[in-house]
């Protein structure tokens, strides 16, 4: 590979690493073309972006883009990475539903929002709702309350209703 194509590479993830609220490395050793292609396909489907480079290339376009040092021990093997834009978390589905499928898959190393976990927490990381989830629960949650409002007002005024007719047939008998 010439040293263009490296330092070309090396702007690319970079760049991508600047932009992504999640990074995911992965260990794919002993998957087949037929089952890469398939877990691209499957993180492409969630938008997320998927590139396999040289862990010595991953490595220097971290360091450019600085505060990744948590990564670099776990640059080791052949390395691919998912990047993240909207859901930091979304991959973490997508890997482990597919490392449950082909047990092959492994999940190295986790960065969300800068903060850097370990591969072992793929479950953990899995369960977090998406941003969408966690606005509609609390859209439905300040909604609950608000939903109940017209039915206290509406018996309010029945009762003052009711008071008012009996205070009615009393004056009348």
């Amino acid at each position: 590979m010439k040293r263009t194509e490296k330092e070309q590479i090396i702007a690319e993830v970079a760049e991508i690493a600047g932009r992504a609220h999640g990074m995911f490395f992965t260990d794919f050793s002993g998957l087949t073309v037929e089952q890469a292609t398939e877990l691209r396909r499957e993180l492409r489907k969630s938008g997320i972006d998927y590139r396999v480079a040289k862990n010595t290339l991953i490595r220097k376009a971290l360091e450019k883009v600085g505060g990744y040092d948590g990564v670099f021990d776990k640059l080791a093997g052949p390395t691919g990475v998912a990047f993240s834009y909207d859901d930091p978390a979304a991959p973490a589905k997508v890997i482990q539903k597919f490392a449950e499928k082909h047990k092959k898959l492994s999940l190295k190393v986790c960065v969300i929002e800068r903060e850097v976990y370990d591969g072992a927490r793929l479950d953990e990381i899995a369960r977090i709702p998406s941003r969408a989830e966690l606005v509609a629960g609390i859209l439905g949650s300040l909604q609950s309350p608000m939903a109940g409002v017209p039915n206290v007002v509406h018996a309010v005024i029945r009762e003052l209703v009711s008071v008012i007719d009996e205070i009615g047939k009393k004056k009348a008998a």
